[in-house]
């Protein structure tokens, strides 16, 4: 649909709820957004600090066609408010952020990795070259909040599907665990929650066609008795090939960062033997991340497995670099099922890090 048939939908359904509607909305904007073109792509909104803006947005960004390498807004949509705002990603296809500061409302599509929370790729701009396909948002200001403003246009009454998609998403929101967050240069996602399973505490994660990598900061020595311990059920691997090349690279792992910033992540494969290891086939992820396969197969799935990793013979097996780094900063937990447009359905429960008489829970 183009631009001006979204803009018209849309103010066909304001005239439809009424003046109730109509005055609820402040402002209305349609656009696409080509994927070949860099960001950032200036709407023309206006936004003051305290507004609630809500996109609703559909379409995909085709990396390969040959390869079925795509993905939609949840992926490749961002946003910020004036020229030096601080960048923000929809957690689904539809989203509403309240603005932290006033500005022009500028949306980009995502490739390759941000420098900063401003948006400055850290990635050649040449990379957009190559996309194909592109993203159609509508993005809504509203007077007097996003809830007032729902109500006022009755979201279920519309008919449309993305305003009831965004009312459903605010009803239900999905928030991480208390003391995690996600890595900021790849954005929030609904993917990790905390839960109760089997009489222990957990953190759940489900990634449909998605991608999240939690992290909890963590200052621990990294030592010869240094180790780390989880225990997990999975109940869906996301990819049912090996995961070490690009087109299959959907897995769920375990990982630690370090001060060198570099990682490693001991993950659960669907073909590769235990013990293989070697770099992370994504371009931008390829001289920073290792991973190491420590169960594989379809036996296990479904019960709770401990593991118990000493993470400097790990490092030294599958890194191989002359000097480990000193200190471990971090805790991951990733879920990436973008690749092959699967799922991944694990719960993560008992981490810790231990050595030279110390040990800290981490979940």
């Amino acid at each position: 649909m183009s631009a001006e048939a979204l803009q018209a939908h849309y103010q066909a359904i304001l005239d439809r709820a009424g003046a109730g509607a109509r005055r609820a909305v402040a402002d209305l904007r349609a656009l696409h957004l080509p994927a070949h073109v860099p960001p950032w792509t200036d709407t023309g909104m206006e936004i003051a600090a305290g507004d609630d803006v809500t996109l609703l947005a559909s379409g995909r960004v085709v990396l390969s066609e040959d390869l079925d390498l795509w993905g939609g807004p949840r992926l490749y949509l961002w946003g910020r408010i004036g020229e030096r705002g601080t960048i923000f990603n929809p957690t689904r296809d539809t989203t509403t952020v309240r603005a932290a500061e006033s500005g022009r409302l500028h949306l980009a599509i995502y490739s390759g990795e941000w420098a900063n929370r401003q948006g400055d790729l850290a990635t050649p701009i040449d990379g957009y070259a190559a996309l194909r396909g592109g993203i159609d948002v509508v993005a809504i200001r509203w007077r007097d909040g996003a809830e007032a403003g729902m109500a006022a246009l009755g979201t279920e009454r519309s008919g449309d599907p993305w305003l009831a998609a965004e009312a459903a998403r605010r009803a239900a929101p999905v928030e991480p665990p208390k003391g995690w967050d996600y890595l900021w240069f790849l954005g929030r996602a609904d993917v990790f929650t905390r839960a109760r399973s089997g009489g222990r505490d957990a953190i759940a994660l489900r990634a449909e066609n998605d991608v999240g990598i939690l992290r909890r900061p963590v200052d621990f020595p990294l030592s010869f008795d240094t180790e780390l311990s989880w225990s997990w059920r999975v109940l869906e691997l996301p990819s049912a090939r090996a995961e070490d090349t690009l087109p299959t690279h959907d897995y769920l792992s375990v990982a630690l960062e370090f001060d060198d910033g570099t990682d490693l992540t001991w993950y659960w494969s669907a073909a590769l033997p235990v013990g293989n290891a070697y770099a992370c086939p994504l371009p931008h992820w390829n001289a920073r991340e290792t991973h190491l396969v420590v169960r594989s197969g379809k036996e296990g799935l479904g019960a709770w497995c401990a593991e118990r990793r000493n993470v400097l013979s790990d490092w030294r097996h599958a890194v191989a670099r002359s000097e480990p780094p000193a200190r471990i900063t971090a805790v991951w937990l990733i879920a990436v099922s973008l690749f092959q447009h699967g799922n991944a359905v694990a719960e993560v429960a008992d981490l810790s890090l231990s050595g030279g008489g110390r040990r800290v829970r981490v979940d």
